[in-house]
């Protein structure tokens, strides 16, 4: 195996120099010579931007730290998706576009030193010319591995694979501060076979997010087989969300096996007119929750975004079905438990036309938060904050709940609002603090509607 040591090409450790130039010789003598490993020994490391070749192993030493510069200077514009659409964006820290077999590895430590680039994002004080490098972003890149190594302090997204084939994400770790603006933490956007898992994610926003562009996007491109197992997610906004961006689809994707701690929401999804785009064929299981605001969201009204305050966006009144109206269906949670949920125990919202469909919950213990803080479920016009309430479902069709448990709610453990076939098989309701009937039948429109205690 060739190994190129980057201080072999000039690299200083622990020095205010810039080892950019030093780390971009290793990778182009490994490239030149058909491939290899460029070796980042212990030590600091300040560098800019660095720009991956096919074939290249970038292994960090235990000790060993890559920390980004702070100098927007330090990364040239790259064209590419920045919120689903294709624009010039500051380079991504560690950057690839059209590689084959690209590894990114080691016990070492990658710094984004994303401080700056977040003030400059709250304060609007200095405009960007660009937007903020994600701290790894890979394009149209194939057979990528990332493994064992520890990122902290994205600029903005921290994993951004776009349109890869074939990523495998195993053992590594990011922790951005809970108050970092945008730093999601794994991002697989218009992918195809990717698995993710034994991975721990403590961040500003998503931990995992899973999107597929938007309206504005140019080509649709699903992303499709996705696997994420053995996780931890702490903090962020949800623990797994899927859209908004969603407009080439979203498919075949199972969730095993994690814990989420204080992440808003757990599993999430969300999406609005206009977008298009199918959510489907999901499998979520061996789930554990604790203090989120809302366990399960399925929003079709979902308005965060450019043009999400527009009246075609909130109207509650049905519109005809096109390719701009997004899909939800065939969704399937099984064996989750969520202790201390504080909105309502899961929201499921259609669009008035396009009902969520086809959706199961089986064997699924939520216990809602004694002194619960009000919130909202999910980011919808028209929704007034909540504690302690149940499952509340608008406009659903074709949903089972199977030996569900809620436990210390107010009012009904389910609300259902335009329901057609929900079936609530072996439920139970326990220390309901306003005892009242398990099921509350609001607005009705289907001729067809069977609810099934």
């Amino acid at each position: 195996m060739l190994i190129y040591n980057i201080e072999d090409f000039g690299a200083l450790k622990n020095s205010k120099k810039l080892a950019t130039e030093a780390i971009t010789r290793a990778i182009e003598a490994a490239n030149k010579a058909g491939g290899g490993t460029v070796y980042v020994p212990a030590g600091t490391f300040l560098t800019g931007a660095i720009h991956m070749k096919s074939n290249i192993e970038l292994n960090l030493n235990p000790g060993a730290i890559l920390s980004f510069s702070t100098n927007p200077e330090d990364y040239p514009a790259v064209e590419c998706r920045w919120e689903g659409v294709k624009q010039q964006v500051h380079s991504p820290c560690i950057y690839g576009r059209e590689l084959v077999n690209v590894s990114i590895t080691g016990s070492g430590r990658i710094n984004g030193n994303g401080e700056l680039w977040w003030e400059k994002f709250r304060n609007r004080r200095e405009e960007l010319q660009y937007p903020r490098p994600t701290l790894i972003g890979l394009d149209s890149c194939q057979r990528v591995t990332l493994k064992d190594i520890a990122l902290v302090n994205s600029p903005s997204w921290t994993v951004n694979p776009i349109g890869c084939y074939n990523v495998t994400i195993d053992n590594i770790s990011i922790l951005n501060p809970a108050d970092s603006p945008n730093t999601d933490g794994i991002n697989p956007e218009s992918c195809t076979n990717v698995r993710i898992s034994n991975c721990n994610i403590d961040v500003g926003d998503d931990c995992i997010a899973i999107k597929a562009g938007t309206e504005d996007t140019k080509e649709r491109v699903p992303c499709e087989n996705i696997t994420i197992t053995n996780c931890t997610m702490v903090h962020g906004h949800g623990g797994v969300v899927l859209g908004s961006e969603m407009s080439g689809d979203i498919r075949n994707v199972t969730i095993s096996n994690c814990v989420f701690k204080q992440t808003d929401r757990g599993i999430r999804m969300k999406s609005r007119r206009g977008r298009g785009g199918t959510i489907e064929d999901i499998r979520i299981s061996n789930i554990v929750m604790e203090d989120v605001i809302c366990p399960f969201t399925l929003n079709l009204y979902y308005f965060c975004g450019p043009r999400g305050k527009e009246k075609y966006v909130w109207d509650k009144n049905p519109y005809p079905i096109t390719e701009e109206t997004p899909c939800f269906r065939r969704i399937h949670f099984a064996n989750i438990t969520a202790r201390n949920v504080h909105a309502a125990a899961g929201f499921l919202y259609g669009l008035a036309e396009q009902y969520v469909s086809e959706i199961t919950f089986t064997n699924v213990d939520i216990s809602m938060a004694k002194n619960a803080i009000p919130g909202h479920p999910d980011m919808m016009t028209g929704i007034e904050n909540m504690n302690n309430r149940g499952f509340f479902l608008g406009n659903a069709r074709d949903i089972q709940f199977h030996q569900v448990t809620i436990e210390n709610h107010e009012g009904p453990a389910f609300y259902i609002e335009n329901g057609e076939a929900v079936e609530i098989i072996n439920c139970r309701s326990k220390n309901t603090k306003k005892p009242e009937k398990l099921v509350e039948q609001a607005t009705v429109s289907p001729e067809e509607q069977n609810v099934s205690p």
